[in-house]
């Protein structure tokens, strides 16, 4: 199965992409990663009737690869035209922002929404608290002392 798996993925890494790698996965899969468009196809035996997990994702700054961002569940008898849409129907899913409805319908990416916390609502717009200032107070009064003591001694 991982021979047949390793010429299939070959053959539609073909069809993909020019630029490619076709490597092996830990789990037993075959990964094949397109740099220039900065992203990846997995191929995995499901364990049922020879079926295929085919996942897509992005491969990140740094080469890093992101977690998958859509699968599919192929029968590997439609041959490698049919494997060769569904990768280029996930790879298009996984170019296209997803926009999340609860937080006004911005598109995500790299970016998160930063929820404000308790810590970020107490402040009123003073720069140094108060604790700060106790803080410089005792510093100051220290070297005061110091200050103080060496010159009484000296």
């Amino acid at each position: 199965m991982s021979a047949r798996l390793r010429e299939t993925a070959a053959e539609l890494a073909v069809l993909l992409w020019r630029e490619h790698t076709v490597y092996r996965e830990r789990s037993g899969g075959v990964v094949i990663r397109g740099d220039h468009v900065e992203r990846w196809i997995s191929l995995a035996p499901t364990g049922v009737n020879g079926e295929l997990l085919v996942r897509a994702g992005r491969i990140l700054p740094g080469g890093t690869t992101a977690p998958a961002r859509c699968e599919a569940v192929a029968d590997p008898a439609a041959g490698t035209p049919g494997l060769a849409a569904l990768c280029r129907r996930l790879l298009a899913e996984t170019a296209a922002p997803t926009v999340h409805r609860e937080h006004g319908g911005h598109p995500a990416g790299p970016r998160r929404l930063r929820i404000r916390g308790r810590r970020d609502a107490r402040r009123t717009g003073r720069h140094t608290g108060a604790a700060s200032w106790a803080v410089l107070l005792c510093v100051t009064g220290l070297f005061a002392v110091y200050v103080y003591l060496a010159t009484r001694s000296g």
